[in-house]
């Protein structure tokens, strides 16, 4: 069974927001929906992001994959505040304007940030989290992630960036350079972009980063699937302290794997998250 993925636009706190809904009702399967939040790579929306999970995902649960504030179709190039506050505050409001009450969710890079940050503000909203070469810790900016906040418009540093994403250069394939080069270039996207992550980059890292007393406080079972050659997040900088930091983590560390664990290894991702979601105790 395969689904196709549609988008819709919908108002969120003002905002024009586009999010996929699909799959199965919470109703009918006893899941509570799933939230994916995609990452911060140029030219990125949730689409693109989480096109080859999503199928299998949504055949067991509800999945709400929202393009977030700045990105994809609900850039605007209005003059507004980025970072971690005006992220999470926008995937408050996704939930609260589709009437969700208790999700789970996934957080990609930058989006496991988002996903920590939305799992304190709803302790009792958010059941479990997963991170996959997440941010939300304290770290000195890594050099691969610097170059892709460093991204100006053009079809040989879109290849550059995905290069540092993808372990597997076949999958740098011209195609996918063109369509997410050609998805930087729309106006509101630059002008977004433009805003987001000027020099010096250091402080939107600390931007993303919960305090240690933000982490010990977030009860939920956490889950951490990172790439161990991943050069955009390197696991020891980020998953490493954050297994220490939260009261009930666990990770899962796949050889031969950049920062695109969903991408490189899906079937792994797919294993390891849908057994973590699924069973009774986090495990």
């Amino acid at each position: 069974m395969s689904l196709h993925i549609e988008t819709v636009r919908i108002d969120v706190g003002g905002v024009a927001t586009t999010v996929i809904d699909t799959g199965v009702p919470a109703a009918d399967t006893g899941h509570p929906p799933l939230l994916l939040l995609h990452g911060s790579g140029p030219g990125v929306t949730a689409t693109a992001n989480w096109r080859a999970v999503i199928p299998a995902l949504a055949r067991t649960r509800r999945v709400i994959a929202p393009d977030q504030l700045g990105f994809g179709g609900t850039a605007t190039g209005e003059d507004r505040q980025f970072g971690r506050a005006a992220w999470t505050g926008h995937a408050e409001a996704l939930l609260d304007t589709l009437g969700v009450g208790t999700v789970d969710v996934i957080g990609n890079s930058m989006g496991g940030a988002i996903a920590l940050s939305l799992a304190l503000a709803r302790p009792t909203g958010v059941r479990r989290v997963v991170l996959m070469g997440p941010m939300g810790v304290a770290m000195t900016l890594p050099a691969g992630l610097d170059a892709v906040w460093g991204y100006a418009p053009g079809l040989d540093n879109m290849r550059a960036v995905i290069d540092l994403f993808a372990y597997d250069k076949s999958l740098i394939t011209d195609d996918l350079v063109e369509m997410r080069y050609r998805a930087s270039l729309q106006t509101a996207v630059q002008e977004s972009w433009a805003a987001m992550f000027p020099p010096p980059r250091q402080r939107w890292v600390d931007d993303l980063a919960l305090s240690g007393v933000e982490l010990a406080a977030i009860e939920q079972p956490v889950l951490m699937v990172h790439g161990r050659d991943d050069r955009v997040m390197p696991w020891r900088d980020s998953s490493e302290p954050l297994l220490a930091a939260l009261p009930d983590s666990r990770l899962h560390l796949l050889s031969g794997c950049g920062h695109w664990t969903m991408i490189e290894k899906t079937a792994d991702f797919l294993s390891v998250v849908s057994s973590f979601l699924d069973h009774p105790r986090a495990g």
